[in-house]
């Protein structure tokens, strides 16, 4: 379902809208907010709720690891989008679960007519990092 009142949005949106991701926001277009789900520095397995405004998406980025690692998206408000490099765009909604691999450039964010949010964990693995890599393009982003 499209939200794009967000007091409607907020009272589906169960986690929680959080504060504005100010820590991220180099990679984001348009707004996005987090809800940390557990205590940051308190678990092996950090997970977010992450809400993105109308129309806002992260960079294409990879989530890297030597062993396991990688990233799991449960989406659960709202409406979005989930590509990974060089495959077609999935349609993201309530109930939708993207398993992401480490070494898969992708992104994901909100249609531009809804907010959306999405449980975001980090997958637990040997050396891992994440690389931020460039912005989705308008014509990329505008073409779904």
């Amino acid at each position: 379902m499209k939200y794009m009142d967000k007091a409607e949005f907020d009272k589906v949106n169960t986690f929680g809208t959080g504060e504005f991701n100010s820590a991220y926001a180099q990679y984001f277009i348009n707004d996005s907010y987090l809800n940390p789900l557990i205590a940051p520095g308190t678990s092996t397995v950090p997970m977010f709720n992450v809400t993105f405004a109308p129309g806002c998406r992260n960079n294409w980025h990879i989530h890297h690891a030597s062993k396991w690692g990688g990233q799991i998206l449960i989406c659960h408000a709202g409406e979005g989008w989930y590509q990974e490099e060089g495959k077609e765009p999935v349609s993201l909604t309530p109930g939708t679960v993207i398993n992401i691999p480490p070494e898969v450039k992708h992104w994901h964010g909100a249609k531009k007519n809804t907010w959306f949010a999405h449980i975001a964990i980090e997958a637990p693995g040997e050396n891992t990092s994440n690389e931020w890599c460039e912005p989705v393009t308008d014509e990329v982003y505008n073409a779904l």
